[in-house]
C-alpha cells in the first residue's frame, strides 16, 4: 500500500506527520502553536460602587450571623472574630467596589452594624437555650429586651471589639482596591 502524500502547500511548515511540534515549528503569533487565542479575558470589574455597595452589605449579612452564632457557640465575644468581621465587610466593598473613598468609611460603618447584629443574635442564641423561646422569637418579639440585656453585658471590650472591627474593614477596603 502506499502512504498518503501531504499536499505541497501546508500552512504554518506543519512536518509531514501532521503535528506541528514535531518539526518544533511554531505557528506566528500562537503561544505552543496552538493558533491565536480565541478571545482575550474580561478584566475583573472594578471601580464599581454600587457593586462595592451591595457587595459590603451582603458579606455584613453573611458576617454578622457567622459572629452571632460563634458567640451562640461559645458564649464569648471574640476579639479575632469581630476583627473578621471588619476584614470581610472592607475587603469585599474594597475588592469589587475599587477604590471610591467612600467604600472605606461605608464598610466601617457596615462593620459597627455587623459586629452590633452579630453580638445581639449571640445573645439571643444564649438565651434561647435557657428559655422556651426560639432565637427568632427572642430577636424579633422581644428586641427591647434582647437590647437591654445586651447592654447590661456590654463592658470596655465590647466596645473595643467595635473600633477593632470598623477599623479593619477600613484598612480591608483600602487593601483589597489596591
Amino acid at each position: 500500500m502506499s502512504q498518503p502524500v501531504p499536499p505541497p502547500n501546508q500552512p504554518y511548515g506543519q512536518p509531514q506527520g501532521g503535528n506541528p511540534f514535531a518539526g518544533g515549528q511554531q505557528q506566528p503569533g500562537a503561544p505552543f502553536g496552538g493558533g491565536p487565542a480565541p478571545f482575550t479575558p474580561a478584566p475583573p470589574a472594578r471601580n464599581n460602587v454600587a457593586l462595592g455597595v451591595v457587595a459590603a452589605v451582603v458579606s455584613a449579612v453573611v458576617a454578622a450571623a457567622i459572629y452571632g452564632a460563634i458567640i451562640g457557640a461559645t458564649k464569648h465575644e471574640i476579639g479575632y472574630a469581630a476583627v473578621g468581621v471588619g476584614f470581610i465587610v472592607g475587603f469585599a466593598s474594597g475588592k469589587l467596589g475599587g477604590r471610591n473613598p467612600v467604600l472605606p468609611v461605608l464598610s466601617a460603618v457596615l462593620s459597627l452594624v455587623a459586629v452590633y447584629f452579630g453580638q445581639l443574635l449571640g445573645e439571643a442564641m444564649i438565651a434561647a437555650k435557657e428559655t422556651p423561646l426560639t432565637v427568632s422569637e427572642i430577636f424579633f418579639d422581644h428586641f427591647s429586651l434582647l437590647n437591654e440585656a445586651w447592654k447590661t453585658d456590654a463592658d470596655f471590650l465590647t466596645y473595643v471589639f467595635f473600633v477593632i472591627a470598623a477599623i479593619a474593614a477600613f484598612s480591608g477596603a483600602k487593601k483589597a482596591a489596591e
